[in-house]
């Protein structure tokens, strides 16, 4: 699993950095994109992000932002759109990878 970790990060630093995209909806699309973190934003307000687990098994990741909710999480985007996601995403089932969205790239816990 380490190795496998290795070669992910090491294929992201060569790719370009994630990007933050607006959803059109009011929900997540059914088909997520790759690489990429959409936002969905109700009433002006940033509800949740998602996207598709780095390691390559291709969960549906959903993570809420309202104040309401808990767990919640932070997003920071900088000004070329890479986000920054607190605390780290750790999930509890599936394939169970642990890892930071940090200006726009994945870093394995």
């Amino acid at each position: 699993m380490k190795l496998r970790k290795w070669w992910l990060s090491l294929k992201d630093k060569f790719l370009a950095a994630r990007i933050v995209e607006i959803a059109n909806e009011e929900e997540l699309p059914s088909r997520m994109p790759k690489r990429n973190l959409i936002l969905v934003i109700e009433h002006k307000e940033h509800w949740c992000v998602g996207m598709t687990c780095p390691c390559g098994c291709k969960q549906r990741i959903e993570l809420p932002l309202i104040r309401e909710a808990s767990p919640r999480w932070r997003l920071e985007v900088d000004k070329n759109n890479n986000p920054t996601l607190s605390p780290s995403i750790w999930l509890n089932s599936g394939c169970r990878s642990h890892f930071f969205v940090r200006a726009g790239r994945v870093i394995w816990v």
